[in-house]
């Protein structure tokens, strides 16, 4: 009968980092993988020495996920990146499973690192090539909100050059209208101000960018998609409700991406509602907060709906039920939810119309 395998032998022999340590967190022991990966001996490890190797952006937010872990007893994993030894660093899954006593008190943890940076990168490449579908897409928009970005600008322009016009003539006057020139340059300055908050909406949602993780208010980022498309809703005789929870809390991910998804959404609705008799074109926006801890934004229409039996075919690429749709809108919004961890999905109204919703987990259930 063979004799059984050195285990020293074994863990060292497992293509990925081994390591144990006690109740208390501190690490007891790491197989010699992680010791040549990252230059450090057991020694220098062990305790909390090992939290030398972790990037500085990782390292705290790691160490309180570690702590929590703790404290609840329970099995997890976090993503973190490490310190090779020629400095360079690397994305790893590091898991972590606790030990029970008879009495099913936490003694031990025993856990595995395992290096992860090869889907990094294919995440990082996804998430360009996302972004500049997100981005062809907004700019496939811009043709539908022509006339409606013309609208908005050109009316603070008319109104800076009628009031320019009225101040001259003011200070023309004998004597001058000081204070009345004084009150139509604050209105010229007004109407400045509008054109160029206009301009600046325009460029941060149709401009090429990279991806960011930034903290979003959902009303806020509603509410400037909805202002840019006051002047298209008009145009086509939509009538429009808006109702956002207060004190909504802030969720985590890219501002003008998930602009993107609720400027297709409302676009899409208008499209719905274009064969539909101008007063009964209703269009609702709404958000709440959800007991299972997310945020959920909901775009209602009074349209034709849509097949209930093609409700999965909905999100696909390519699908369309617009005669000259492209069919990648929602495919494209879809993707961007599903990126932030959040879920999106059509219903049905009990009246006429539909209602597309999107949800996305709070910051910590989504990043922790």
């Amino acid at each position: 009968m063979p004799n059984p395998p050195d285990l020293s032998h074994l863990v060292n022999a497992v293509p990925g980092f081994i390591w144990s340590a006690g109740a208390n967190g501190e690490v007891n022991f790491i197989n010699q993988r992680w010791c040549d990966y990252t230059g450090m001996t057991q020694q220098q490890a062990s305790g909390h020495g090992w939290t030398a190797s972790l990037h500085p952006e990782d390292a705290e937010g790691l160490l309180h996920y570690w702590v929590a872990l703790m404290q609840e007893g329970t099995a997890g994993e976090y993503e973190a990146r490490l310190r090779r030894q020629d400095g360079v660093y690397r994305w790893f899954l590091i898991r972590a499973v606790p030990q029970h006593d008879e009495h099913g008190t936490v003694v031990g943890w025993y856990g595995e690192n395992t290096d992860i940076e090869g889907r990094k990168q294919a995440e990082e490449a996804l998430d360009k090539v996302r972004s500049e579908m997100a981005h062809l897409a907004r700019v496939a928009s811009l043709g539908a909100l022509t006339a409606s970005i013309a609208h908005e600008v050109n009316q603070p322009l008319a109104g800076i050059v009628t009031n320019a016009g009225t101040c001259l003539r003011m200070l023309a006057a004998d004597p001058p209208n000081v204070e009345g020139a004084m009150e139509t340059a604050r209105r010229t300055l007004r109407d400045g101000n509008r054109a160029a908050d206009v301009i600046k909406r325009l460029h941060a949602l149709f401009a090429r960018h990279s991806v960011m993780a930034e903290a979003v208010d959902v009303n806020e980022a509603a509410h400037e998609v909805v202002t840019l498309l006051l002047g298209e809703l008009r145009r086509n005789g939509v009538v429009l409700q808006v109702q956002f929870a207060k004190d909504l809390p802030a969720i985590k991910g890219d501002r003008v991406q998930l602009q993107q998804v609720i400027l297709n959404l409302i676009l899409n609705a208008v499209e719905a509602m274009r064969e539909v008799p101008g007063a009964l074109r209703q269009l609702r926006i709404s958000t709440t907060l959800e007991p299972r801890q997310c945020v959920q934004l909901a775009v209602r229409d009074s349209g034709a709906g849509f097949d209930a039996t093609a409700v999965g075919r909905l999100f696909d690429a390519f699908y369309t039920t617009k005669p000259n749709g492209m069919g990648m809108g929602l495919s494209i919004s879809r993707s961007i939810i599903e990126h932030h961890q959040g879920e999106l999905w059509a219903t049905l109204n009990d009246g006429p119309g539909a209602t597309f919703h999107f949800c996305i987990p709070l910051p910590d259930l989504l990043w922790e």
